[in-house]
């Protein structure tokens, strides 16, 4: 198991990388599951109009976390899809990690109130590190870093800005704050299917202290085996998908290969 739960309660634990992990996505535009090119937002694939009949589907298939992104909360600074989080929630047992417009206390807990288990914070680690530092003292365990990166800098705001901070910075940053996981995007190729750039993700994992969590440019089962090479180096999971959406694997085959299959 990659994550481990304490306790009888919905508390969650530490991350546990005990074994690589596939996370499917579910990318929320306007309440409808989507999905970005290089994070392109006004050029959105919709796939579902129902974010829980698709959530449904990846549990049916032997999820454990599915990784879901609120590209309007993204951009708007504040959460705008937490209806879908508690339909999901409703429909599904799968630990739910959450990211988008998350740069208050007060949204984070609106969050974890919707079902959410984990968080992810990205761009409030640029704009108030001090929250960051804060969320993570307040919910030990269940907040992620998201380290967003375009040609060797952090980008935000639903990647529509850049910013000063270098990925080693960025890494730096998150490590010092206490995140219990960090999900490293790879903005350039994230929903190409151009194939992952397994060294891109392994070199961030060897500078960081923290699990990583790989996303952006998977296209078939070799960029899976790729990436669970780099496990040792401390890339612990994958998230995929457009890859998944379009059929050019099954979130079953996925799983056989990071379970040790071919």
């Amino acid at each position: 198991m990659l994550i481990s739960t304490l306790g009888r309660h919905r508390q969650r634990s530490v991350m546990i990388p005990e074994r690589f992990t596939i996370i499917p996505a579910i990318d929320l535009k306007d309440g409808q599951v989507v999905r970005l090119r290089q994070g392109l937002i006004d050029r959105p694939t919709v796939y579902q109009t129902d974010p829980a009949e698709v959530a449904r589907s990846f549990a049916q298939d032997g999820a454990e976390l599915i990784h879901v992104v609120d590209l309007d909360g993204a951009v708007a600074g504040v959460p705008r899809n937490l209806q879908a989080i508690q339909r999901i929630r409703q429909v599904t047992s799968c630990y739910i990690e959450f990211s988008g417009g998350l740069r208050t206390i007060e949204s984070v807990r609106e969050a974890l109130s919707a079902g959410a288990d984990f968080i992810s914070i990205g761009s409030a680690a640029i704009l108030d590190p001090d929250f960051l530092k804060r969320t993570c003292a307040e919910l030990p365990g269940r907040v992620f870093g998201s380290l967003d990166i375009r040609d060797g800098q952090m980008v935000i705001k639903g990647w529509l800005e850049g910013s000063s901070l270098t990925a080693t910075e960025g890494v730096r940053r998150f490590d010092e704050a206490g995140v219990t996981a960090l999900i490293v995007t790879d903005v350039s190729r994230d929903g190409t299917e151009a194939g992952s750039n397994a060294e891109f993700f392994a070199e961030i994992a060897r500078a960081s202290n923290r699990p990583i969590i790989a996303s952006g440019g998977v296209g078939d089962l070799d960029d899976v085996r790729a990436l669970k090479r780099c496990f040792t180096d401390g890339v612990v999971g994958v998230i995929i998908g457009r890859a998944l959406y379009e059929r050019r694997f099954t979130l079953h085959e996925a799983r056989a290969v990071a379970d040790g299959g071919q």
